[in-house]
């Protein structure tokens, strides 16, 4: 499969916004930014992305084209994991494809993950990768405006 991972380049920011507001990804994903559509929050995000030294994260090209993101980065002390990829392209392998070669270039144990609990499609990525569940609970979800499942990961 022809998924390749790069350093995010600042260039890469207007297919990154474009990506992250499509409707359905959004519900999907559900804890997303406030408002997807808001341009300047985006970039004052993505700023304080790139100002980090505790974030690690990669472009995911597939067939030459940026298809998404992902990334790790701490909270708490611990170190999470998330991805973001084209809906046109899910069900391809490539969200998995894409984790199996960020995790052989992220050496830290364990990491961590959440989904909305009822977003199989990350779960099964998750799984799939050795991510184990280890709890679940309720989180506010900025895109459905409302408290929702959430399932907890790790990978050792």
């Amino acid at each position: 499969m022809d998924v390749v991972l790069r350093p995010i380049e600042a260039t890469d920011d207007d297919v990154l916004f474009e990506l992250m507001r499509d409707p359905e990804s959004v519900r999907t994903a559900a804890f997303t930014a406030r408002d997807p559509d808001d341009r300047e929050a985006f970039d004052a995000h993505r700023a304080r992305i790139r100002a980090r030294t505790d974030v690690t994260e990669c472009a995911v090209v597939h067939g030459g084209r940026l298809v998404g993101s992902i990334a790790c980065f701490v909270v708490e002390g611990d170190t999470e994991i998330t991805y973001w990829i084209d809906r046109a392209v899910w069900g391809q392998g490539i969200a998995s494809r894409a984790l199996a070669l960020f995790l052989d270039l992220v050496p830290t144990r364990p990491l961590h993950a959440s989904a909305a609990s009822d977003n199989a499609g990350s779960l099964k990525v998750l799984g799939r990768a050795g991510f184990v569940v280890v709890g679940t609970g309720t989180g506010y979800a900025n895109a459905r405006g409302a408290e929702i499942g959430e399932t907890f990961l790790r990978l050792d």
